[in-house]
Order: C-alpha cells, then sequence, then structure tokens
C-alpha cells in the first residue's frame, strides 16, 4: 500500500509503520462508519437476487454512502473504479462489479468500506443468491463461525497469534483451504494501517492486543486448497483450482473487556439466510 493515504479532499494521513491506539473520538468515529458500512449491506438484501448485475449492486451502494453523508473509500483508490467489491464463487476477493448477472445457486462476497468524517468502516459479508447447494451453504457457514470464533479472541493481553489460531483451527477441522495471500489489517482514519491480520497462527505469538486498536478480521476460506493467483485485471483474486472461496469482514475496536465490533448489522443479518 502507498505510505500516504488519502481520505478527503483536504487532509493527508501518514502511514508510520506503528500500531496506533485511539481514544474515545476514534471508538466514537468509527462507530459511525462502522454502522454505515453494515446498514448499505443490509440495504442490499432484496437486490442480491438472480438477475441482479454486480454493477446495479455497485450503484446501489455507491447511492447510498453518498445519500448518507459518507464517501466510497475504494472509489479511485488506487485506480479501482467502483464503490465495492463483487466477488462470487470461486472468486476470493477484490471482484470488479461489472455487467455480469447472478445466477441461482451463486455464492457472493460484497465488500464495502466508507468513509464518515474520515473514519472508515469496512466490512463484508456473504450472500446467497437463490437456491444454493448444500456445500456452498455449509462452506458460508463455517466461515462466519471463523470470523466470530477469531473476535472472540480479540481482547486485551491476547495475541494476533491468537486470532489467527482460532480461525486456522476451525477451518481446518472441516478440512478447508485458509487463504494466506491476504490478510486483515488496522485502520481508522487510514484504510490500510498496521498491523496485519493473519487467519492462522501460533497462540501467543505476534502483537499484543492493547486497547484503542483498531482493526479488520476478514476470513478468506476454500473448500479446496488454499492457493490463489491474480487475474490480468491486477485486482481480482481466485482460487487457482476454481473451488469456491466464502469471506465474512468486521470492523472492531479493543476495549478495556474485551472488543466492540463497529460493523455489526443493526437489522441483524450478519449472516445468511436474510430472510
Amino acid at each position: 500500500m502507498n505510505k500516504y493515504q488519502k481520505v478527503d479532499a483536504g487532509s493527508v494521513i501518514t502511514r508510520d509503520g506503528t500500531i496506533k491506539l485511539h481514544g474515545p473520538d476514534g471508538f466514537e468515529g468509527m462507530r459511525k462508519a462502522g454502522r454505515l458500512a453494515a446498514e448499505v449491506l443490509d440495504g442490499l438484501v432484496p437486490h442480491v437476487v438472480p438477475g441482479v448485475t454486480t454493477s446495479d449492486i455497485d450503484d446501489i451502494v455507491r447511492v447510498h454512502m453518498l445519500r448518507e453523508g459518507g464517501i466510497p473509500a475504494t472509489l479511485g483508490y488506487r485506480g479501482f473504479t467502483h464503490s465495492c467489491c463483487t466477488s462470487i464463487n470461486h472468486v476470493i476477493c477484490h471482484g470488479i462489479p461489472s455487467d455480469k448477472k447472478l445466477k441461482s445457486g451463486d455464492i457472493v462476497n460484497i465488500d464495502v468500506t466508507v468513509i464518515v468524517d474520515g473514519w472508515h468502516g469496512d466490512t463484508s459479508r456473504m450472500f446467497l443468491v437463490g437456491d444454493v447447494p448444500i456445500k456452498a451453504r455449509r462452506l458460508v457457514d463455517i466461515t462466519y463461525e471463523c470470523l466470530m470464533l477469531g473476535i472472540e479472541q480479540a481482547k486485551p493481553g491476547n495475541y494476533l497469534g491468537d486470532i489467527g489460531h482460532a480461525i486456522q483451527t476451525h477451518a481446518q477441522q472441516h478440512r478447508y483451504g485458509i487463504v494466506r495471500d491476504f490478510c486483515g489489517h488496522g485502520l481508522g482514519q487510514i484504510f490500510h494501517d498496521e498491523p496485519e491480520v493473519v487467519h492462522l497462527g501460533v497462540p501467543g505469538t505476534g502483537p499484543e492486543l492493547k486497547p484503542g486498536m483498531f482493526f479488520t478480521i476478514e476470513p478468506m476460506i476454500n473448500i479446496g486448497k488454499a492457493a490463489g493467483k491474480i487475474l490480468n485485471d491486477g485486482w481480482t483474486a481466485v482460487t487457482r483450482d476454481k473451488s469456491l472461496s466464502a469471506q465474512f469482514e468486521h470492523s472492531i475496536g479493543i476495549t478495556e473487556t474485551g472488543c466492540e465490533i463497529f460493523t455489526k448489522s443493526p437489522a441483524g443479518l450478519d449472516n445468511p439466510p436474510y430472510s
């Protein structure tokens, strides 16, 4: 990532290699950004159906963010020209919205990041399109469980390795592959900051978790092997063996007693089915 991250027309925030600790103002800023990001995904539920294009979804995301006073963080980010990422079936992450229509049986991850008053709310969820096979639904369920097991380990005195280990253990119990090429990240007034949050690890290793740390946890889990590759568009990551992949993501902040999930759905729609 670039050292300098532009967050609005008038400010440039420096990524300086340190893990930032935030106070009450930071928590309040992240609550607002995280809530809007979650509300954007909530609003997509009736629209993610067979026949809709991922460009249609992107338009809905952009309009919702702007209407509520947010800025789509990905729009123009490092040349990306859309307001969300739409990753279908064997796409691991960073799928580019297009005129491709969703069809019954697809699973799709929709990843949104919105800037509100300079703070970034970053989250993603899986959506089930029409009649989805049991094998795919099971992958989605286990991936969500991986996310929440990782979040359970996000508390002061634990380590990043504890989060990764919890995710790794659960995924491997089901013989799934854990993507290693992409990870969670610090965020706040910078889109991608320290620390890197790897979704596998050894307990008691890595940076110690301290109150005021903000970061995402976003496990990417494959039915098949972990290996992926980037397509020629420079963004889209897919599984090498073309097996299905799923991902969920929350932005969290470490508190004195545990963690706060900034991007939890106000409507209780954190994992499918959403009806």
